[in-house]
């Protein structure tokens, strides 16, 4: 099933170097407008399993027979996966990472497109996934009414039912022989429970998930008497509340949620080039540039590394200690050689991810322009 990237799953990606084998990073834009037949994608995937073969991202002459063979057996693992196992429907890109005497095979398919690519290295690329954070993975969509409470929770660029707290009210003909005045009573205090119910399953379920974003769908009128039962905790998870036909189903909801996320997300974006912009402008904790980018994630100060879409420079790494620099030459830490690379921002993303930092592609703005594409907001 094609999907987002969460932050678990990036992080756990970051998190492994190979000390058997070769790393092998593996990406397919399967856009339609990019790649209208499977025939299409297969001859491109053949042409950089090919380039990936010849040794691009890893000096072939330095690896061992062993490691030789390793490399050829993941490459014609990604192959065959392609070929046998993997379904298109839903998937806009794919991404395979493998390293086969490492014990590592990860096939991943993508609800967004992602740029042809392939790399062989010591750790897996994972700049091309950085822009698909923060999309909406794991969102709550909630559906309250004076008799609905349909949880959905969107994962694999879809809407799953979580929950179902729906109750149907008596109708006026149940009425019997209550008086009007007492019966609209009663019938108000049912639906007064309902709603208490459903706001408390959310708020358990903002707290169980982490605070996940929540949209919530009501009517204006039950937007008011629902809003006045959740915790605080709770309402501040909530990014948007809008208004959908009565009984939509889940493709409709997402059709409403998904603007309300990427407005979400393009706010979060200028809050967080707005405090890097200040910091910057008191020479406060921010780096700007690729050479105190890299020296401030080397050194773990990094909370949140911001880049251009389509930010590149060159850099080095040291095979040792994982520092990161512009340039070449001897670690300034344990005098190991940095090890050059064509992949600066690749490298940046993990060093930033292995000191527990977080990273963001910027999409919306082009602030970072004047500062080669990448920036930081630092921790000290």
């Amino acid at each position: 099933m094609a999907r987002t990237i969460t932050w678990e799953e990036l992080r756990d990606l970051a998190a492994f170097e190979a000390e058997k084998g070769c790393a092998v990073s593996v990406y397919l834009d399967l856009d339609p407008s990019a790649t209208p037949t499977p025939g299409d994608a297969a001859t491109r995937l053949h042409s950089l399993l090919d380039e990936a073969g010849r040794g691009n991202g890893a000096n072939r002459r330095e690896l061992t027979h062993d490691q030789k063979l390793g490399l050829k057996a993941d490459l014609d693992r990604i192959r065959e996966y392609y070929e046998r196992e993997f379904a298109r429907p839903g998937a806009r890109g794919l991404a395979m990472f493998a390293a086969g005497l490492d014990n590592v095979w990860r096939p991943l398919p993508l609800t967004e497109p992602v740029r042809d690519d392939a790399k062989v290295g010591r750790t897996l690329y994972l700049a091309p996934l950085v822009p698909l954070l923060g999309r909406g993975e794991g969102a709550l969509v909630v559906v309250v009414g004076r008799e609905r409470g349909h949880f959905y929770r969107l994962h694999g660029g879809r809407l799953e039912e979580l929950v179902d707290h729906s109750e149907e009210q008596p109708g006026r003909h149940d009425q019997g022989g209550w008086s009007q005045a007492r019966y609209q009573r009663h019938i108000e205090n049912r639906v007064h429970d309902h709603l208490r119910e459903v706001a408390e399953e959310l708020d358990r379920l903002v707290r169980t998930l982490h605070r996940p974003q929540v949209v919530v769908v009501s009517s204006e009128e039950t937007r008011a008497e629902f809003g006045d039962l959740l915790t605080k905790e709770a309402r501040s998870a909530i990014i948007a509340w809008t208004h959908a036909e009565a009984h939509a189903h889940p493709p409709e909801l997402l059709a409403l949620a998904t603007p309300a996320l990427e407005h979400w997300r393009a706010e979060r974006e200028t809050d967080a080039l707005e405090r890097w912009r200040d910091e910057s402008g008191r020479s406060g904790k921010a780096a700007a540039g690729w050479e105190q980018t890299l020296e401030a994630a080397s050194d773990g100060r990094v909370e949140l590394l911001l880049f251009q879409d389509g930010a590149a420079h060159e850099a080095a790494s040291c095979p040792r200690c994982g520092r990161v620099a512009v340039l070449d030459g001897k670690c300034p830490v344990d005098g190991t050689s940095m090890e050059h690379s064509e992949d600066g921002l690749d490298l940046a993303v993990h060093a930033t991810l292995r000191h527990g930092g977080t990273v963001w592609a910027v999409q919306h703005h082009r602030d970072l322009e004047p500062v080669e594409g990448i920036g930081a907001l630092l921790r000290y």
